[in-house]
């Protein structure tokens, strides 16, 4: 294990929260989903492993790119119209559907992104969001890919401003 300094885990806990601030804001401001789980560990790999291949344009994009498209084609294949609460009993009929659909949007993730060498593993989270019934429309999969070029194009401009 690296140890840095405690200005080196400032800054890069400062360009974490930059990095989301800009989507939170957008969130508040449109009252859309610009910000969710999978955003977090991807705007860590930006700042704390900005050389490591996860953290490339093209696998950041890509890999989210086909969570989307991978969570939209197992939910509404598997799942459509289940939605996952905290009153769903244990054994359901619609527990196992959205289950399923985890299941297969993870393996269909994880099968593109090998095809593809877009290899980013915080798409694995998106893929469950969107399979597991939480961002299920085409639009909010738009957003989803919307929101992770934001912050592709955020952490690029730090990058050219930090040089």
């Amino acid at each position: 294990m690296v140890e840095l300094s405690t200005s080196e885990s400032l800054r890069q806990s400062l360009r974490v929260g930059a990095l989301l601030s800009t989507l939170g804001a957008v969130v508040w401001l449109s009252g859309l989903p610009f910000l969710f789980p999978s955003l977090g560990p991807t705007a860590y790999l930006f700042a704390t492993r900005p050389a490591a291949p996860a953290s490339k344009p093209r696998r950041v994009l890509g890999g989210h790119a086909i969570g989307v498209l991978a969570g939209l084609l197992a939910y509404h294949a598997v799942a459509g119209g289940v939605v996952i609460t905290a009153s769903m009993g244990p054994g359901t009929v619609g527990g196992l559907r959205l289950a399923a659909s985890g299941v297969v949007a993870v393996a269909l993730t994880t099968a593109g992104m090998l095809l593809t060498d877009t290899g980013h593993a915080p798409a694995c989270a998106t893929t469950l969001i969107v399979g597991l019934g939480i961002l299920t429309s085409p639009v909010e999969g738009a957003i989803i890919v919307a929101a992770v070029g934001v912050l592709v194009v955020e952490n690029e401009l730090l990058d050219r401003l930090s040089r």
